[in-house]
């Protein structure tokens, strides 16, 4: 595996520059130009850096970041991990997106060395170091795990840009690395909140970093309020209990809710369930229905799974799930809609399904 390496706990700001004008001229590969162009982007006399949106909350845009801003993230993260110079980190995310940014950022302010590879599913491949801090999505994550030589490699993996299931949850328990979910996105800046997935310090909840405060809105939304990192308080559409103004639970999107017969139906709650017997990509959303206001159903991506196998998945779902937290429908999918980070868009799914007549 091809790797590059910015080491900035010895080179200068000037060296830096100078440093990725050379070899973005002479890369092959777009992955690493896309590194020294942020790098290059950061190093530069502009207040502010551009950033895209993941796009899985509505259509990806493109927005301005203060740099002031982005260096208070770096420090209320690096002072939680403990980073120092001469750290090494690991980027192997894009740094189109905040994720991949913000780990450029974090090894500038701390002097860390950044140890870069290319952005696929599985960033340990070859790995023959330490790293001391390392950010993934949770399918590199569900990648790397069943290599324990290569994961215990890492001291601390931060994950974000998705939801930990339950399955690959129960796997980081015995692994040494420390292992934590970040709550958070491209407006935050990164994450502003971290849950302890394993080891002394695990939990249930998100704490909060330094200096940010919660509370919820009459629809029990989460409302982040982060003076060093916002202008001004940001309403989330995220349903949590709030546990204080440091920590809360988090439960679902409003905008997944499923109201059926009067019951509130919380999607990613039901789907923690289903991910140890259903090993495709899917979610369960809400579909008009005359009698209950609201149905739920399942839809599964695949090419593969013929009526025989939808039954056992039937089955299974009657032996697992309460009655009312059953779908009332199973649909096989070949393609869902994806956003440009690989989130599933699960409403542009259901209106493409709903185009093509399926249902």
């Amino acid at each position: 595996m091809k790797s590059l390496e910015l080491n900035f706990s010895q080179l200068n700001t000037r060296q830096l520059i100078a440093l990725c004008q050379d070899e973005i001229k002479t890369s092959s590969e777009q992955w690493q130009k896309d590194i020294y162009a942020f790098t290059l982007e950061w190093l530069d006399e502009n207040l502010h850096v551009k950033a895209k949106t993941s796009g899985s909350t509505g259509k990806p845009k493109t927005i301005q970041l203060e740099k002031a801003k982005m260096i208070q993230s770096a420090k209320m993260t690096g002072k939680f991990f403990s980073l120092k110079k001469g750290n090494k980190a690991l980027l192997c995310l894009s740094p189109q997106f905040i994720a991949g940014k913000m780990m450029i950022v974090r090894a500038h302010i701390w002097q860390m060395n950044l140890i870069c590879v290319k952005p696929d599913g599985h960033p340990l491949t070859d790995l023959n170091m330490n790293i001391d801090f390392a950010a993934m999505i949770p399918l590199q994550v569900a990648n790397s795990i069943h290599n324990n030589e290569q994961i215990n490699r890492v001291k601390t993996i931060l994950i974000g840009g998705g939801v930990v299931d339950k399955q690959i949850n129960d796997q980081l328990q015995d692994l040494n690395c420390h292992f934590y979910s970040s709550f958070g996105m491209t407006e935050t800046l990164s994450h502003i909140a971290l849950k302890s997935l394993n080891g002394a310090d695990k939990s249930n909840h998100y704490k909060a970093l330094g200096g940010i405060k919660l509370s919820i809105d009459d629809r029990d939304c989460l409302k982040i309020t982060a003076p060093k990192l916002l202008n001004q308080s940001i309403t989330t559409n995220d349903i949590v209990n709030l546990v204080s103004n440091k920590e809360f639970e988090w439960l679902g999107r409003f905008d997944h809710v499923i109201n059926s017969g009067g019951i509130k139906l919380f999607p990613e709650q039901i789907e923690e369930q289903l991910v140890s017997f259903i090993s495709y990509p899917f979610f369960l959303i809400g579909i008009p229905d005359d009698h209950l206001g609201e149905k739920m159903i399942l839809l599964i991506e695949s090419n593969h799974i013929n009526e025989e196998q939808k039954k056992q998945i039937h089955a299974k779902i009657d032996s697992y799930l309460e009655k009312f937290q059953r779908p009332r429908a199973i649909y096989i999918v070949p393609k869902f809609k994806r956003t440009l980070t690989n989130k599933i868009q699960r409403k542009a799914t259901l209106i493409s399904l709903r185009e093509d007549g399926v249902f």
